[in-house]
């Protein structure tokens, strides 16, 4: 396997962490110089990736990729390698095996509360959906054309080391926000890469719901947070008069629970199959980032 992940953020090194190891050559791009220490720990070579064609050196490393996983969130302009590779995948990666497009369970729009899987339908709200939906319609059709499998991996919220609940309730941010009815999936990052490693290493192909297996109204998070650090939790304040940024109020606005069979149907067991597992593994690291 030669792996070559755009935009080694988050869930990218966590991808990284699972397969490097099994790689010929493992490469990811970066913004900043200043993050080539976290992408090497991860145990990729990094490269700058700012959008638009790549370098000499991205392209020599896309040359000889099997692997291709795309991390890189749509912009204004919408995904920036569906530009890219216009003219298909195949002149630029010759050898390639498979690819992975890390999407969102947003494509499915607000469904009421009620359960979703890969087979219904998507009904985007949020502009930021929208788009994703139409990057995921434009790297089916580039995998199509270059007869490759495609992976989609739609994300429910992320949470891992240094990116969670605990570490809010240290920081003093953490609020409870109630708004009936209102229940959200969550990953551990972890998670993201061990399923991704897995549909990697088989080379499948089709859209994947990468998500917990218990949706929950997040004020449960948040006390399940202050009953592991031993704290009362914060006071409960209603959606409904809260101060939000828009973007904070558009999550409220989709409201489903998400399944996850099909990942586990290939094999897959996940290693915090909802946030009290999660949570816990993370004791102790609230306060840190890692």
């Amino acid at each position: 396997m030669r792996l070559m992940i755009f935009g080694a953020g988050f869930s990218g090194l966590a991808i990284a962490r699972e397969l490097a190891g099994e790689c010929e050559f493992a490469g990811g791009t970066t913004r900043s110089p200043e993050r080539f220490t976290a992408l090497q720990g991860a145990g990729l070579t990094p490269f700058i990736y700012e959008g638009g064609a790549p370098s000499d050196d991205v392209s020599a490393a896309l040359n000889e990729a099997t692997h291709l996983v795309m991390s890189i969130s749509p912009d204004t302009a919408g995904d920036p390698l569906l530009q890219v590779f216009a003219e298909g995948l195949r002149p630029a990666m010759p050898k390639l095996e498979w690819v992975g497009y890390l999407s969102t369970v947003g494509v499915y729009g607000d469904h009421g509360g009620e359960w979703v899987d890969e087979d219904t339908p998507c009904r985007p709200k949020s502009r930021r959906s929208v788009a994703r939906l139409a990057a995921e319609d434009g790297w089916t059709r580039l995998a199509a054309e270059a007869n490759v499998p495609l992976a989609i991996i739609r994300l429910s919220g992320i949470y891992g080391p240094g990116r969670n609940a605990l570490k809010t309730m240290h920081e003093g941010k953490a609020r409870r926000l109630i708004k009936p009815g209102q229940v959200f999936n969550r990953i551990h990052v972890a998670d993201i890469g061990g399923a991704t490693a897995l549909l990697a290493r088989q080379r499948l192909g089709g859209i994947y719901n990468v998500t917990d297996d218990l949706p929950a109204p997040p004020q449960d998070v948040v006390s399940e947070a202050a009953r592991i650090i031993g704290v009362e939790p914060p006071a409960e304040i209603d959606f409904e008069t809260a101060e939000l940024s828009p973007m904070a109020r558009s999550f409220y606005g989709e409201n489903k629970r998400v399944s996850n069979a099909k990942i586990k149907a290939t094999g897959y067991d996940f290693l915090y199959p909802d946030y009290h597992a999660g949570l816990d593994a993370l004791r102790g690291d609230g306060s840190r980032q890692k």
